[in-house]
């Protein structure tokens, strides 16, 4: 029988005892934060380590929020012209909210190449507003930011009637329906940075059966939130525009083995934001797996490098054992510019798999190189 396993999960359950975030992604957000300037009221670390799952929503991880947010409030306004908005995309820092995100490549992309949509959608309720001005879609991921202002709200700390607590901790619930369907694949959340410590970042990853099913290049997604303290439930309707062309399909069936394991890669879809891969390893000489040969498998992980040996940032994976086999899909951040082909190492994991990965980690001989821009 089919054992459902979900590597997030998994992962931020053994996260309990560590932190979350990852050497790496701790470097690149220390570098980020020496930049930018001073503010007085400012948390020491953007992020809430709280690795608590609620119902129908999973806490983002560390490598997919913002490490500082500029200009937000120069979209904060509905009467902001398509001409005075094309000009200030052109200003570093201040044309898209998603370009100083240091943490994910993809979303940076995406605000450097002008493939983020503005927007203007909100809600009230009382002295409550939820805002979102600004969102990117490429097929994979829905990614946009609410600003929310509230009394009881300052510098990213919320009185929830009973105690003082982050920001990110306040909301009970957030659902992602698109035609009144909840979308499956996992809605991410944090933090948005601390120069914008009232902003939540949000992503919802499309799951490739709806990805498959031909979701539409535009469509209006039904966002819904709980506040703690708040008998109220927030309803936005943020639509989303798919503005990557440049998509590709590969089925590359790349395949490797040792005398232990057999790894492959079965599928990729890449954009200039988000790199999906397909990715089977299973026990040679196998037909089932017990619990240490799934503690076995599971520990195995897929670092991808592109053609000038850029890492690509892991953000989250799922997948499912059957037989004597995990398959999985796990999503990357896409590094910037156009790649020839992407390398697919598999490597022990000894944190967790957006760990900072050293070279005794790779399993020997097991490297796979994906071609891309195939005829």
């Amino acid at each position: 029988m089919s054992n459902l396993f979900n590597i997030d999960q998994e992962l931020r359950e053994q996260a309990k005892e560590r932190p979350v975030m990852s050497t790496t992604v701790r470097k690149r957000i220390d570098a980020t934060l020496e930049s930018l300037p001073e503010s007085s009221g400012m948390h020491s670390g953007p992020f809430s380590r709280n690795s608590r799952l609620r119902q129908g929503l999973r806490r983002t991880a560390a490598a997919t929020i913002a490490a500082g947010v500029l200009g937000m409030t120069v979209f904060a306004s509905g009467f902001v012209s398509p001409v005075m908005a094309d000009s200030l995309r052109s200003i570093p820092l201040v044309g898209s909210l998603f370009s100083s995100i240091e943490a994910d490549m993809g979303l940076r992309t995406a605000g450097d190449e002008g493939l983020t949509k503005l927007v203007n959608s909100n809600v009230s309720f009382k002295d409550v507003k939820l805002e979102v001005s600004e969102t990117v879609y490429d097929g994979t991921r829905a990614a946009f930011l609410v600003h929310i202002t509230a009394p009881n709200l300052k510098n990213g700390e919320y009185d929830n009637g009973k105690d003082i607590v982050k920001l990110s901790n306040g909301i009970d619930n957030v659902f992602f329906n698109v035609n009144g369907t909840e979308q499956g694949g996992g809605l991410f959340y944090g933090p948005a940075g601390q120069t914008q410590p009232d902003t939540l970042f949000f992503e919802q990853v499309i799951p490739p059966s709806q990805a498959a099913a031909g979701l539409p290049d535009q469509f209006d997604a039904e966002v819904t939130f709980t506040l703690q303290g708040i008998d109220h439930e927030f309803k936005l309707n943020i639509p989303f525009t798919k503005t990557t062309e440049d998509i590709q399909h590969i089925k590359p069936n790349a395949i490797v083995s040792n005398d232990l394991i057999t790894a492959s890669v079965t599928e990729a879809q890449v954009t200039p934001i988000t790199t999906r891969v397909s990715t089977v390893i299973s026990l040679n000489g196998q037909s089932t797996l017990t619990a240490k040969d799934v503690d076995q498998l599971r520990n195995i992980g897929f670092a991808i490098y592109d053609d000038r040996g850029r890492q690509l940032t892991a953000l989250n994976g799922e997948g499912l054992y059957e037989g004597n086999q995990l398959k999985s899909e796990r999503i990357y951040a896409t590094t910037p510019g156009e790649s020839k082909y992407l390398i697919v190492k598999p490597f022990m994991i000894e944190d967790d798999f957006t760990e900072e990965i050293t070279d005794r980690q790779f399993i020997k001989g097991m490297d796979m190189k994906i071609e891309l821009h195939q005829p």
